[in-house]
């Protein structure tokens, strides 16, 4: 019936916002969809008797879909005021576009607790629970209509604001990796492999579990209450590559370790991977609590593959912790001058004024070998351990600050990414020449980085890889892309200058 969506026009435009509003509230998914659940609650509040309500979905919903879009929705309300008026329910009723536009909106007992009920975010009980609320409410469409899960990351699920805290293991083979997780959790766990060769070959995730086994990585990939699903977009290459063991394990209860293959050196970094490995670790470091690069005394050369590894966690920073592992190897003065070279060599690669922290020891079940670095060495080492230990025994106090510190990033990150798609939109020409003004605009993706970034008055820094931007935009079609949408922005900024704040504020512990 081609009334229902002539609906919008016989609305004034007082009861269309009016409308939306109501509309917004009741749809709990925010998809722009309102099931017979979502509506059952509200339009009880009409007091029409429930064969009259069951007559208002059925003219409502004349596509017999399940659900009212907004324009089936309005043809709802205006069914329910026609009924509150007295007139018999018959689809006939809304011919009549001159009568509508005098309709008044129904009449709704206890609409306005109804409305701050559904708004309010003190309804959420922590700060975690507000933050998946306003993620989906107002950071995941601005994301869905840019496609930022194609460019920069995947959309967040509940399991990635659940997720215990996780610590990434990254350095060359032999280093001390997998020995180093082994020492924390004082037990072997499954698919552990240690030697002097390249042994671990594959990214596994060790996590707390009922008992010990290894899960492949295409089970735990499609495993809907952990955060990896994301990692299905590396296809199968890489997945016969990951694997997650699980053991029962105090430490584990807190904090899950990610252990990842060594970086390879000399000839054999020329060999290439079957998959996009620092794209996985780029896509780890997001995720991950803490970052620690290992270093031992004989391999302080940081290889092609190291620089590009090391690269890939640009923005991470501050997740950036150094071990210079296995220092016992040398005695004191050549271990004073490995720490300079290694120090030297890290400020080439990260590029930051600040210098990075650097735990120094010799983390194994092995005693220290003191002969080597003697009394004050033994006593350095013991110290630097301990800070490490206490670094990450810190870890999960921190956690809810570091998931609200990378969802405001997140939200930056989504706005910057929504002003560069819709400048692109808005230099591409109208009609002619399309496929020409793509390629130029491809070309001269800086130029456009740079007008954006001064239009908008936004940090450099903020604004994604040049080139890993281009790459991805080679594949669609700008012409397909929105215009800006400035209440969706509006949105984001009304979050990050007041929902959270008033969220932080409802919660006097933040670590709930």
């Amino acid at each position: 019936m081609e009334f229902v969506s002539e609906k919008m026009d016989t609305c004034t435009k007082e009861q269309l916002k009016l409308y939306q509003n109501w509309f917004t509230s009741v749809d709990s998914d925010r998809d722009g969809r309102l099931t017979a659940n979502d509506a059952t609650e509200f339009f009880a509040m009409s007091h029409l008797t429930k064969p009259e309500l069951k007559q208002v979905w059925a003219i409502a919903d004349t596509k017999r879909q399940g659900y009212l879009g907004l324009k089936e929705f309005i043809t709802a309300m205006q069914l329910i005021s026609l009924a509150q008026e007295g007139h018999e329910l018959t689809s006939s009723l809304l011919r009549s576009t001159v009568y509508l536009e005098t309709l008044s909106p129904p009449y709704m007992e206890g609409l306005d607790a109804f409305l701050e009920n559904q708004t309010s975010l003190p309804s959420v009980t922590s700060v975690i629970d507000g933050l998946k609320r306003l993620y989906n409410e107002k950071l995941k469409p601005l994301e869905a209509t840019y496609r930022f899960n194609d460019f920069v990351s995947p959309f967040l699920t509940s399991s990635d604001f659940d997720a215990k805290p996780m610590v990434m293991l990254l350095g060359q083979y032999s280093t001390g990796k997998t020995t180093f997780i082994k020492h924390l959790l004082q037990c072997n766990y499954p698919g552990a492999h240690i030697g002097p060769e390249p042994t671990t070959d594959r990214f596994i995730v060790v996590m707390s579990g009922p008992d010990e086994r290894s899960i492949p990585g295409n089970t735990i990939a499609v495993h809907a209450e952990l955060p990896f699903t994301g990692l299905n977009t590396f296809g199968g290459s890489f997945l016969s590559k990951f694997e997650c063991s699980q053991l029962p394990h105090p430490l584990l209860e807190n904090i899950t370790f990610v252990d990842t293959p060594g970086v390879l050196s000399g000839e054999k970094q020329r060999t290439q991977r079957s998959y996009d490995f620092t794209g996985v670790i780029s896509w780890f470091a997001a995720k991950c609590d803490v970052i620690l690069l290992l270093f031992e005394p004989h391999k302080l050369d940081i290889s092609d593959e190291f620089k590009r590894v090391i690269s890939s966690l640009r923005g991470h920073d501050d997740k950036i912790r150094v071990v210079l592992n296995k220092a016992d190897q040398v005695d004191t003065q050549q271990l004073m001058r490995v720490y300079g070279a290694l120090m030297w060599s890290l400020g080439k690669v990260l590029n930051t004024p600040e210098v990075s922290r650097v735990y120094i020891g010799s983390f194994n079940d092995k005693p220290v070998n003191e002969a080597a670095i003697g009394p004050v060495g033994k006593e350095l080492f013991e110290k630097e351990q301990d800070d490490l230990l206490l670094d990450l025994i810190d870890i999960p106090k921190k956690a809810c600050d570091r998931r609200i510190n990378e969802f405001v990033k997140r939200a930056r990150d989504a706005k910057i990414h929504a002003y560069i798609i819709s400048q692109l939109k808005k230099e591409m020409p109208a009609v002619m020449g399309k496929a020409k003004a793509q390629r130029k605009l491809v070309d001269n993706l800086e130029k456009v980085f740079e007008k954006v970034q001064k239009e908008y008055h936004l940090p450099a820094g903020d604004f994604p890889s040049v080139e890993h931007f281009r790459e991805v935009l080679s594949r669609y079609s700008i012409d397909d892309f929105e215009k800006l949408k400035p209440k969706m922005i509006q949105a984001v900024d009304d979050m990050l200058s007041y929902d959270i704040p008033e969220l932080l504020k409802s919660f006097r512990n933040l670590y709930g």
